[in-house]
C-alpha cells in the first residue's frame, strides 16, 4: 500500500493535523495534537502506529514486516514496514486502531 493512501485515509479523521515536529521528513499525524502515526515521506517504507499492547505482541508473531516500534515506546508503537505480506484492510484496521487508541484517551470537550 502506498504512503499517499493511507494518508488520504487519515485525512476523512476527525481532527487531523500533519506536522513535521522532528525535521523536515518525518511526517506525524495527529489527532487534536497528539501523534497516532509517523513516517519518513522522503522514503515511506515504513509507518508507526500505536498499538495495544497486547495486540502489538500478537501482530509481531503474525506478520514478519510488523516489528517494535523503530525509535518508540515498544511495548505501545509498532513499525509497520508497507510492503509487508497483509492486506490493504488490514493496515488500514491498524491505522484506524491507532487513531482510536489516541482518540477515545482526549477529553471530551475535544471529542464534541
Amino acid at each position: 500500500m502506498r504512503l499517499d493512501e493511507i494518508l488520504d485515509h487519515c485525512q476523512k479523521k476527525k481532527g487531523i493535523e500533519e506536522t513535521f515536529p522532528f525535521d523536515e521528513n518525518t511526517l506525524a499525524l495527529r489527532v487534536f495534537g497528539k501523534i497516532f502515526l509517523l513516517t519518513n515521506i522522503e522514503n515511506p517504507v515504513s509507518i508507526n502506529l500505536k498499538c495495544d499492547p497486547e495486540k502489538a505482541i500478537e501482530l509481531r508473531e503474525k506478520y514478519d514486516s510488523v516489528l517494535p516500534g523503530y525509535h518508540m515506546n515498544k511495548k505501545h508503537w509498532n513499525t509497520v514496514m508497507l510492503n509487508g505480506n497483509f492486506s490493504k484492510n488490514e493496515l488500514l484496521e491498524w491505522v484506524d486502531h491507532s487513531y482510536e487508541l489516541i482518540y477515545n484517551s482526549l477529553p471530551a470537550k475535544l471529542k464534541s
